[in-house]
């Protein structure tokens, strides 16, 4: 017959459990150092909640023993709704206010040369438009492709 058929035989290792060791007075002093430690590392994170009140409990978390106790369900009750009193004000119909749309403006006139210095226009280098003035030599200049 087989190890594995016989009921009640542990092959992979002891049945009991072992105990918690005895520890030493210097060992135990350390352990309260790093007790403080720890409670001073879980504030400066912000995670008060994970602070040891008791040194037997932060022994128990080293040892792997410590049960966390369970917090009471709390649902959440929004407070009360505040309303701000304020006092509303009748908007004047003489103000321009930002709530109102303006009109369009007046319409701009185009200008227009009323004057009798400039003759016409003439075409020079790739089609460049240029005024020829009364009393020159620019239609000619202009004509024999001159600047």
């Amino acid at each position: 017959m087989s190890m594995h058929m016989i009921k009640g035989v542990q092959i992979h290792g002891k049945s009991t459990k072992k105990g918690r060791r005895k520890l030493t007075q210097k060992q135990l002093s350390d352990m309260e150092v790093k007790w403080r430690q720890h409670n001073k590392a879980m504030r400066r994170k912000h995670m008060h909640d994970l602070q040891f009140k008791e040194f037997s409990d932060y022994m128990s978390y080293v040892f792997g023993e410590y049960k966390p106790k369970k917090k009471e369900f709390k649902p959440y009750v929004p407070p009360q709704s505040y309303v701000r009193n304020t006092t509303q004000y009748p908007s004047a119909p003489t103000l321009k206010t930002s709530d109102t749309v303006p009109g369009s403006g007046r319409l701009k006139e185009n200008p227009k040369y009323t004057g009798d210095l400039i003759v016409g226009i003439g075409t020079m280098h790739k089609s460049n438009a240029v005024p020829i003035m009364r009393g020159t030599e620019q239609a000619k200049d202009i004509a024999n492709m001159r600047r």
